[in-house]
């Protein structure tokens, strides 16, 4: 797996070893994807050394875990919120129509 990062003002994409978070005009690729990548004519491909194993999860890792299992747990009542309201029948379209793209209210 990599992360593919674009800098447009530069014209170049950079191939990397796998983001630890999100970041615009940032795409993680599979292995497969990763090799067989081609930019645009004119543009400079920059290959980072990518590591020759996965890393292994680390105690921050697990923390994060534990804390999104104890999240989930305690938000039961946002839950029973959820369920609570009027079912959506759909999406109301808002003035302003047009042809193909149309602005949706929110539903609540």
């Amino acid at each position: 797996m990599a992360t593919l990062t674009y800098v447009y003002a530069e014209s170049t994409a950079v191939l990397g070893p796998l983001a630890t978070y999100a970041e615009p005009h940032s795409y993680d690729l599979c292995a497969q994807h990763a090799e067989s990548l081609t930019v645009p004519r004119g543009w400079e491909v920059m290959r980072l050394a990518m590591p020759s194993s996965p890393p292994q999860p680390g105690p921050d890792d697990l923390l994060a875990l534990a804390n999104a299992v104890r999240e989930a747990a305690s938000a039961p009542a946002a839950q029973e919120q959820r369920t609570l309201r009027a079912p959506f029948d759909g999406p109301v379209p808002a003035e302003g129509t047009r042809r193909h793209l149309r602005i949706l209210r929110d539903p609540s």
